[in-house]
């Protein structure tokens, strides 16, 4: 289960007692505090803190610009002028404190992005839980033939649940030894930090992760996105519905530029602008590589 019901008692009194405050507050980020949100089979993400809103982008422009602002006539107005042009740092002005619990191999692609503050339950002190994640059968899928970071097309019935059979045999008897290790009868059991190394990376792990707006945009815009990793791209989306509550201004211009908008090239703007005086352009003629005239095909529909 995503969570026991001692965390889920903790979680009804935390949200039973509201406090006073004098500080800005996003009223849709007030409806998420606390609240797990399951992902996977045992995961989840949930708020535990939050600072800034729409609002709070705003007020850190206008100090930053001061009368540069003064032909934005509205603060959302502001925010896509801000998004549009890429500044960055009246979104860091922004942040926000999730607890995840996820597995550890999507944990290491996660902690690729730098720019957070992370506390990790540590299993040199405390035992790990018997929860893995096990793929549902449609997300199990042979290796892409065309992309090595990808996956191909769906595993048959047959093979998918000799594949699951492993997964949860493995799983099972990695479990069982590391208890067997901690607490071996009469004698001490071997170290925690040492026990943990025989655990597979589809353990479940949790930690706190704290990140300003700026950057957590930049990790949805990498992790929501289409062509990213299944397992960690539900948590993507996931997070995506929080900041939609936290920020809508915001992240509706994050939406509409960044997830739903691309970049071009040099030769891709000059490809566009020869079409549109009536020019055939080919990718012998277009100056671009051969995978980038397919990403610019891909773009043009």
């Amino acid at each position: 289960m995503p969570i026991t019901p001692d965390q889920q008692a903790e979680i009804a009194a935390a949200r039973a007692t509201p406090r006073p405050t004098l500080r800005a507050v996003s009223e849709g980020m007030e409806a998420r505090l606390y609240t797990a949100h399951p992902v996977l089979d045992h995961g989840f993400v949930r708020v535990i803190d939050y600072m800034g809103d729409d609002a709070a982008i705003c007020q850190a422009a206008r100090v930053s610009y001061g009368r540069g602002t003064k032909s934005v006539q509205n603060d959302e107005g502001l925010i896509r002028y801000l998004m549009r042009h890429w500044h960055s740092t009246p979104f860091e002005m922004c942040e926000v404190k999730l607890h995840i619990k996820l597995p550890v191999f999507v944990a290491r692609q996660w902690i690729r992005h730098r720019t957070a503050n992370v506390n990790e339950y540590s299993a040199r002190y405390s035992i790990l839980d018997r929860e893995f994640y096990i793929p549902a059968p449609e997300q199990l899928a042979a290796q892409s033939v065309v992309n090595n970071q990808g996956r191909g097309e769906a595993l048959e019935a047959e093979e998918a649940a000799r594949v699951l059979d492993w997964l949860k045999g493995d799983a099972a008897r990695a479990y069982d030894h590391y208890e067997a290790m901690i607490s071996q009868e009469g004698q001490q059991g071997l170290a925690r930090e040492l026990a943990r190394m025989n655990l597979p990376a589809n353990i479940y792990t949790q930690w706190y992760w704290k990140v300003d707006l700026h950057n957590l945009f930049h990790f949805l815009r990498l992790r929501a996105d289409a062509h990213a990793q299944y397992e960690i791209r539900v948590y993507a989306e996931e997070i995506c519905k929080i900041v939609a509550d936290w920020v809508p201004a915001a992240y509706a211009a994050f939406e509409d530029y960044r997830m739903g908008g691309v970049t071009l090239s040099a030769k891709a703007v000059d490809c566009v602008r020869r079409m549109l005086k009536g020019e055939v352009v080919t990718q012998e003629t277009s100056g671009m590589s051969k995978g980038e005239w397919r990403e610019f095909e891909g773009f043009l529909g």
